[in-house]
């Protein structure tokens, strides 16, 4: 396991704070994004404080990036004075390369990027320091880069709400079978997922109060990917796991759709990350355990405070946002960051998601739901 790389350095946001906003909500499956068949060409003006170009990574694996940070993103910079070009790389790291390009060329006020692959940020921040554009870091970091801030969540204290949660659930049975399917090694965030969950479940190990089956990294975060393997595992150990955490939805309705077709969903607790349609669905039909929610709009809003800091040249403002650090262990730097706090969702708290906005009850309560919905007062 990575040593524990994120600290904070002032009180995390309160849950009730954290509830006045949207979490890496996404309905299921992908959105196209049509702005983001080519690379950034609209012209550097349109906003009284210029403009700022951002660059969002993929749809394939979870709509939020379409469906929440966009919309979010673009009122946030704009309530800043900005026009916002916001591109989707569709996870294409050449088309993620070539976006960047055009918006260092057009000569942005700031560059907000959130890359699948870390190596292609760092590539990108050094081109836009020797043009003097600053960077943002978005929800996800560029290793090895040189980015001027980060702004995500306490990503290992959502692994640790994840664990805590299968902990709790799993209390009761000794030595019960977990099975840990992680997001993608790529991806440092899943590192720190990861990482939370250890520090949760590997005491538990090793006093014997729950066994670990096995824990596996999911390429690129691929729902396939991740219920294929998960299929493999409940073959191997001839279906005997009582728990699996499921680093998001998505892995996790992989894993349901393998123990309905054992008869165990809702028998095996499953756990899950971005407070989707389908996972609160999941989460009142009983097959699925928690979810986590977590504030984008506090995301976006605080992505353009810095923004808006940093086109003024004032470090302190950016600063006095910035309270927070990610340790870089590639470079050995600390980036100040803003790091905001999730907040576990399980049945009981579906409603209050839902009365934020941010997912819609027509979205939730339909089918074999709507008679749940009503029984948690959702409407």
């Amino acid at each position: 396991m990575r040593s524990r790389t994120l600290t904070l350095l002032a009180a995390t946001v309160s849950a009730g704070l954290v509830l006045t906003a949207c979490g890496a909500n996404s309905n299921s499956g992908g959105t196209g994004d049509s702005s983001a068949s080519g690379s950034a060409s609209a012209p550097a003006g349109g906003g009284a404080n210029g403009k700022v170009g951002v660059i969002l990574p993929e749809t394939a694996t979870s709509a939020r990036w379409e469906a929440f940070d966009k919309p979010m993103l673009q009122a946030a910079l704009q309530a800043q004075g900005f026009s916002a070009d916001i591109q989707n790389a569709q996870g294409d790291n050449q088309k993620f390369s070539t976006l960047a390009d055009g918006f260092i060329s057009q000569g942005v006020k700031v560059l907000v990027i959130a890359p699948s692959d870390p190596a292609v940020g760092a590539a990108i921040e050094a081109k836009a320091k020797t043009a003097g554009i600053p960077v943002i870091d978005y929800d996800r970091p560029s290793l090895g880069g040189s980015a001027d801030y980060y702004v995500s969540f306490d990503n290992e204290k959502v692994g640790e709400l994840q664990a805590q949660g299968m902990a709790d659930a799993l209390k009761d049975k000794k030595g019960a079978a977990v099975v840990q399917l992680e997001g993608a090694p790529t991806d440092n965030n899943a590192t720190l997922f990861g990482d939370g969950h250890d520090k949760v479940l590997k005491p538990l190990y090793q006093s014997g109060a729950l066994t670990l089956v096995q824990k596996q990294p999911i390429n690129d975060w691929d729902p396939q990917v991740g219920g294929t393997t998960f299929e493999q595992i409940m073959t191997r150990v001839g279906n005997k796991v009582d728990g699996v955490v499921a680093a998001n939805d998505e892995l996790a309705g992989a894993v349901i759709t393998v123990l309905k077709k054992n008869g165990l969903n809702g028998k095996v607790p499953v756990t899950g990350q971005d407070a989707t349609a389908a996972g609160l669905q999941a989460i009142l039909r009983g097959d699925q355990l928690l979810t986590i929610f977590k504030p984008i709009k506090q995301e976006a809003d605080n992505t353009a405070k810095l923004a808006a800091a940093l086109a003024k040249g004032d470090k302190a403002a950016a600063d006095a946002i910035a309270t927070g650090t990610l340790h870089d262990p590639k470079n050995n730097r600390d980036i100040k960051s803003v790091l905001l706090a999730p907040t576990l969702i399980t049945v009981n708290d579906v409603k209050t998601v839902i009365q934020q906005g941010y997912v819609k009850a027509s979205d939730v309560c339909t089918g074999d739901v709507a008679a749940k919905c009503t029984q948690y007062g959702i409407s």
